[in-house]
C-alpha cells in the first residue's frame, strides 16, 4: 500500500511542480494513474537519483501546498 494517495486531478499540478524543479523528466516519464503510486515512487526515485523516502516527501509536500507554485 502506498504511502501518500494521489488523485489525477491533484496530479495534473503536482507534475508542473515537478517538472519545474527537474527540468529533464519529460511526460512519458511522469504518466501516472490513480491507484499506482508505488509504482510512481520507485519510477521517481529512479529518475532523480533519490531514495524512495524523499520522493514521498516531496510528493506530500507538493499535495499540501497544492494550490502553490513552489514545490
Amino acid at each position: 500500500m502506498a504511502a501518500i494517495t494521489i488523485s489525477d486531478k491533484d496530479w495534473n499540478r503536482v507534475k508542473i511542480k515537478l517538472k519545474r524543479k527537474y527540468n529533464h523528466l519529460t511526460d512519458d516519464e511522469l504518466q501516472y494513474s490513480q491507484g499506482q503510486e508505488d509504482q510512481l515512487i520507485s519510477r521517481l526515485a529512479q529518475l532523480v537519483n533519490r531514495k524512495e523516502d524523499y520522493v514521498i516527501f516531496t510528493l506530500k509536500k507538493a499535495l499540501v501546498n497544492i494550490d502553490n507554485n513552489r514545490l
